[in-house]
């Protein structure tokens, strides 16, 4: 197939509303529920496996994205914001009379569920900010009245919670004040609490993940002793620790539990690919079954409380997520569906792990995607930077990389010093290294990408959100001649207004944030020298930023300003503010028209395909 064959994939397919999403089987297994869209919005829809569902919620605007079944299997709980503020709340529907209620009807709370267990089905612990807006305190609720009472309360410094499997509050994960992390524990729940586990701030993150069958032990998460994040026993009483799993390099990323036992019976390892590592001999089988559904990553989405129906989502590089429902007792896989069936009548690109040297000697890790049909040498590339930037990019069909790579782009996506799961020395070599070595290792990806012929180095421009866009703004001001153009969605642009802004139930993490970032007081003129708005003087390549008004982490200012300051300094900026979206853009019809017009910038300044817009997708009302 040459470039010039290769049809374009509307952008609806690759960046609307999936089909079908995020399937969950009820507790009892009688069930399916999961997301689709009802007149473009997505909703909780229900039906028996494998059989016709229908809709359950009624979200008009928003749509849902994240949502639970309750223990008794009748009904559902859901969280929803308001235009992207994060003040979450948490709705339960009926799933027979699709009677909603909100469980937690208080303004300006962030809500989050914390704990439920199948022998109380009537009750469930959510996390609400609603006593300090500073602090998250735990509820316990009757999910049958609707009754809140407070359970647990915050003494101030800590930041999560853990229930055990009688659903008591027993574990308190604090923030110590120079960043650093206590474990602390109690053996009932009005006993006092102790101190259990510390460590410093140049640990990787951690913590309790739950407790053993027999509420003795901990199942915990720490890099204390070792490079990487490992897996450990902990008993309670004596501290008595043994390693369950270990990687020199990389971080335990996903632990398998028995849904109903709470038993440890597998954990994952995100490298190149997620890879799993077996822990209970009576999973060995289903693995292997599962291993000839396809060559994807198998992630484990949810089991029935007898295990013997499991949701099972295989990903890609190079086709859309699909969802099977796996039986135990036969050992039978049947596909329940894929989330963009769509996409399957497309050649999508491979996506492929890569590795390089920084310039310090540092070895970097990420992902080189590259258009189907075209010979890959001097092609446009985008590099495309993570947010967080305590994140990583992992392999799998990525809908950005997939639109950019069709439009004719390298995508290199690289986990830079400071990304997680490689453990914690590159962890900490991104400790106060925003704008400086984090994005030395950009530039360096950069020249590794020319060095192989991909591209050329005119002919790179750089993209990203929240940190990915902070970066974007760097490329632009601090390395002004490295690229063509940049597109920065909700990423910050003065260091000092973001850590004054935060929100107020991020209070836990400032000690984290000084460690990693530096301190406001102490700081100023470091974090001043690593801001882009002071070098917005220096910017000479086209710039595309998108805010949505109701950022609760990277508020409307950070766009503000520097957009004011290239204008006044006479520098073009094209400026989209979406008045509905928060930290990103939830809503698909805003969506769609955010990677309209970023298509068509990238068009204008990098060369690549471009898909006129349809009507519903032009985006001249929301330039500002």
């Amino acid at each position: 197939m040459t470039y010039s064959a290769v049809p374009l994939i509307p952008r609806a397919v690759l960046l609307g509303n999936p089909e079908k999403t995020s399937p969950q089987i009820s507790p009892d297994g009688t069930r399916l529920a999961y997301l689709a869209p009802v007149e473009g919005v997505l909703n909780v829809w229900i039906g028996a496996v494998g059989e016709e569902a229908h809709a359950v919620t009624e979200d008009g605007k928003r749509g849902i994205r994240m949502f639970l079944w309750q223990q008794d299997s009748r009904h559902i709980l859901y969280l929803q914001d308001k235009d992207g503020d994060e003040n979450w709340h948490i709705y339960q529907t009926d799933i027979e009379t699709r009677a909603t209620r909100d469980l937690t009807p208080y303004p300006c709370v962030h809500a989050q569920v914390l704990a439920s267990e199948p022998a109380f089905p009537d009750q469930i612990l959510f996390a609400l900010n609603l006593r300090d807006p500073h602090l998250h305190d735990v509820y316990r609720v009757n999910l049958t009245t609707g009754e809140v009472t407070l359970d647990t309360e915050n003494p101030g410094d800590v930041m999560g919670w853990t229930a055990d499997n009688a659903l008591q509050v027993r574990a308190a994960q604090a923030v110590l004040p120079d960043g650093g992390t206590e474990i602390r524990l109690r053996d009932t729940q009005d006993g006092s609490w102790r101190p259990f586990q510390s460590w410093g701030a140049d640990e990787t993150f951690g913590g309790v993940i739950g407790f053993t069958p027999d509420n003795r032990s901990v199942w915990l998460i720490s890099s204390v002793g070792a490079n990487a994040a490992r897996l450990l026993e902990v008993e309670v009483a004596t501290g008595q620790t043994k390693v369950v799993a270990e990687d020199p390099q990389y971080d335990v990323s996903e632990v398998l539990l028995h849904p109903r036992t709470h038993a440890l019976q597998a954990v994952a390892f995100l490298r190149a690919r997620l890879e799993w590592t077996l822990l209970a001999p009576e999973l060995e089988s289903d693995f292997a079954a599962l291993r000839e559904v396809g060559n994807g990553d198998l992630y484990i989405a949810t089991r029935n409380l007898d295990d013997t129906v499991w949701i099972v989502a295989l990903s890609g590089d190079d086709g859309p997520i699909v969802y099977f429902a796996y039986h135990r007792p036969e050992q039978k896989a049947t596909r329940l569906f894929s989330a963009r069936p769509a996409l399957e009548h497309y050649t999508l690109a491979k996506m492929q792990p890569i590795s390089y040297t920084a310039r310090d000697g540092m070895t970097l890790y990420g992902y080189l995607t590259l258009p189907v049909g075209v010979e890959p040498k001097n092609l446009p590339l985008v590099l495309l930077v993570h947010g967080g930037p305590w994140y990583r990019d992992s392999w799998g069909c990525d809908s950005s990389s997939q639109h950019l790579a069709n439009r004719g782009y390298a995508v290199l996506q690289i986990n830079f010093r400071g990304s997680v799961g490689y453990g914690k020395a590159y962890l900490n070599a991104g400790d106060r290294e925003w704008a400086g070595k984090m994005h030395d290792d950009l530039i360096d990806g950069k020249r590794w990408a020319v060095a192989q012929g991909v591209t050329t180095p005119d002919r790179v421009a750089i993209m990203g959100g929240s940190y990915g866009g902070f970066a974007t703004l760097v490329g632009l001001t601090l390395t002004p001649e490295e690229f063509v153009c940049g597109v920065d969605m909700v990423g910050p642009s003065n260091l000092i207004t973001l850590l004054k802004s935060l929100p107020p139930y991020w209070a836990t993490m400032i000690a984290i944030m000084t460690r990693r970032l530096g301190s406001v007081e102490a700081d100023a003129e470091f974090l001043k020298a690593r801001s882009p708005l002071f070098f917005a003087d220096r910017i000479i390549a086209p710039l595309l930023i998108a805010q949505g008004a109701n950022d609760p982490r990277v508020t409307q200012i950070e766009s503000d300003q520097i957009v004011e300051a290239m204008r006044k300094n006479g520098k073009p900026v094209d400026y989209l503010l979406f008045p509905d979206e928060g930290h990103g853009f939830a809503r698909p019809e805003n969506r769609l028209k955010f990677y309209a017009a970023a298509e068509d910038f990238l068009a204008r300044y990098l060369g690549g395909r471009n898909e006129p817009p349809a009507p519903e997708e032009r985006w001249d009302a929301f330039l500002k």
